[in-house]
């Protein structure tokens, strides 16, 4: 392929990794609120509601976290950064078990970060 053609394919890859992250980061909103909600009816539960605050706490954390490392390493790969071009792999690898989408995202990802002529591409 030419090098304009890939700077186009890191370019995606780039924003479909922004435009996730963002989702996550959403979702993990959405999931901590829902969580605190249903939460809110197991109170007289002590070990129901132990659950329900360790989960409703640790589930949207891991995925803001994981959110803020595809959102940062996105933002590195539009900006042609080398070091972005690993932390999208692994987070496009970690992706792959989200199906269907972080699959394909995943896939495509790791498809163009791979290729010989990405590699001279980022500074």
């Amino acid at each position: 392929m030419e090098e304009s053609t890939m700077k186009k394919h890191v370019t995606l890859v780039a924003a479909l990794q922004i435009g996730f992250s963002a989702m996550g980061i959403i979702g993990a909103t959405i999931l901590f609120f829902v969580f605190s909600f249903a939460g809110s009816f197991v109170t007289d539960v002590d070990v129901a509601g132990t659950v329900m605050k360790f989960l409703g706490t640790f589930l949207p954390s891991l995925l803001i976290l994981g959110s803020i490392l595809g959102l940062v390493g996105g933002i590195g790969l539009l900006n042609m950064q080398r070091w972005a071009r690993i932390l999208v792999m692994i987070m496009a690898a970690i992706g792959c078990f989200l199906f269907p989408v972080g699959t394909i995202l995943g896939v495509y990802s790791i498809w163009v970060l791979l290729q010989d002529e990405t590699t001279p591409l980022l500074h």
